[in-house]
């Protein structure tokens, strides 16, 4: 059984993980422009965590083969190429999204997957949330939606197609989130066991999804084994690692927290990444990001709160034992 300071230390490690990711794939730029084929660094986040939970794995059988439990069974086996297929999907509606609406209005509507994933959090994997629960992810959307609007002019003009892919795609994002905590909790399997399982079917899904783009461009830049280095660099590689060691995080959280640890993680590093952002080029932090801010760490305080504790006699009797 993991305790709750555990469980923080991974969250808040995630969170600086996840708002260090935006930091260096800008760091990455030359002129404004990426010199080198983004589409690998997926793959080689995959291949890297496969690579790191394949040796974990061996360590941990030879540590002890009879506690290190795996499951070779077909039916086991062929669960694990959905959250690969689900983000290959995901990604196309993304893409989609962004021909109807702009940028500003894609990260807002990118905010509906704190929500989808308590819906869904509760239909699939049947986990009861309390009303102050609901009303704390509620809190925590307000806030990472009201952090990233600049102005009401064009925010909400875009065609219906728009909306309802950036619905699709957060109920997509929430779904493989959801689906990915099921994977893993389904049973007692070694952690690193299941992370070779799902990062094998990554590397997959990636190699296949860059060898039919190539096709399709009629391998105009080349084949990408072979181009797959060119214009990497130091930040590069801090890219790719960092975005390994950010998927490595998440698959712990969902073995031994849940969906919404992740969720309030990856919402509190958006913040985070805007401000220090804001801090890096000297820029004024405005205040709907600070308010935005105030809005989640209450909204993490309200979904954590013991609803016992806004009674009044329980408040009242806590003073009087002081």
């Amino acid at each position: 059984m993991v305790n709750r300071i555990t469980t923080l230390a991974v969250a808040t490690t995630l969170t600086l993980a996840t708002s260090s990711q935006g930091l260096f794939t800008t760091a990455s730029k030359t002129d404004g422009k990426y010199l080198y084929n983004f589409s690998t660094v997926p793959l080689l986040a995959e291949l890297l965590k496969l690579m790191v939970s394949s040796v974990l794995l061996y360590k941990q059988f030879h540590k002890d083969p009879h506690g290190t439990n795996v499951t070779l069974e077909w039916k086991t086996a062929r669960l694990y190429p959905i959250p690969s297929l689900i983000y290959l999907v995901h990604n196309n509606v993304q893409f989609f999204t962004l021909k109807y609406v702009d940028p500003s209005t894609y990260q807002i509507l990118g905010n509906l997957k704190i929500v989808t994933t308590g819906v869904l959090f509760r239909v699939f994997l049947k986990r009861k949330l309390s009303t102050l629960q609901w009303w704390a992810l509620v809190l925590l959307m307000v806030g990472a939606t009201m952090s990233q609007v600049s102005g009401c002019g064009k925010t909400f003009n875009s065609p219906m197609e728009g909306y309802l892919f950036g619905l699709l795609s957060a109920f997509l994002s929430a779904f493989a989130g959801v689906y990915t905590e099921f994977l893993m909790k389904k049973n007692d399997d070694c952690l690193y066991w299941q992370n070779v399982q799902l990062y094998s079917f990554g590397v997959l899904f990636n190699a296949i999804a860059l060898t039919v783009d190539d096709v399709n461009h009629g391998f105009a830049n080349g084949f990408w084994p072979h181009t797959m280095f060119n214009g990497y660099s130091l930040v590069v590689w801090c890219v790719v690692g960092n975005l390994a060691f950010t998927g490595l995080l998440v698959s712990w959280i969902m073995k031994f927290a849940d969906t919404i640890v992740k969720v309030y993680s990856t919402s509190m590093a958006m913040l985070v990444t805007m401000l220090i952002s804001a801090w890096l080029f000297n820029l004024q932090p405005t205040l709907q990001l600070m308010l935005g801010i105030l809005t989640a760490i209450a909204s993490l305080n309200l979904y954590y709160m013991n609803p016992l504790d806004l009674l009044p006699e329980r408040s009242s009797q806590g003073a009087s034992s002081k």
